[in-house]
């Protein structure tokens, strides 16, 4: 059973009180004019998500308490949360210094321009 916190509104429950969403921070292609998205950003936006063994990023909606979306770091091996953050924050720097593969590459350039916290 996976426990979760809301850090929304606090909220604590195991995974039935909460839906999983997937992968977090999953970018939309932003364009007011769509001819202007290519059908492999397109793709990619829709269908195309890590699944790492160990320390993965995901986003979770409280359904029993708020109704809000967040997101947590999750070890994918042990199950173990390891951070809750909102949606429009990153997670803790030491987290982010210890992913792996495409995430340590998502995170390399939020580290370095000092935009974590």
């Amino acid at each position: 059973m996976l426990v979760v916190t809301c850090p929304v509104c606090g909220v604590h429950g195991d995974e039935t009180d909460f839906h999983c969403g997937g992968q977090a921070h999953v970018a939309r292609p932003a364009s007011t004019r769509p001819e202007n998205v290519t059908d492999a950003e397109q793709r990619d936006y829709l269908f195309i998500r890590h699944n790492p063994k160990g320390l993965h990023f995901e986003r979770w909606r409280c359904d029993r308490g708020c109704g809000k979306w967040f997101h947590a770091a999750r070890d994918t091996v042990s199950l173990e949360f390891k951070a809750f953050y909102g949606v429009t924050e990153l997670p803790p720097v030491e987290l982010m210094k210890q992913a792996t593969g495409t995430w340590a590459e998502f995170f390399k350039d939020k580290i370095k321009a000092g935009k974590a916290s």
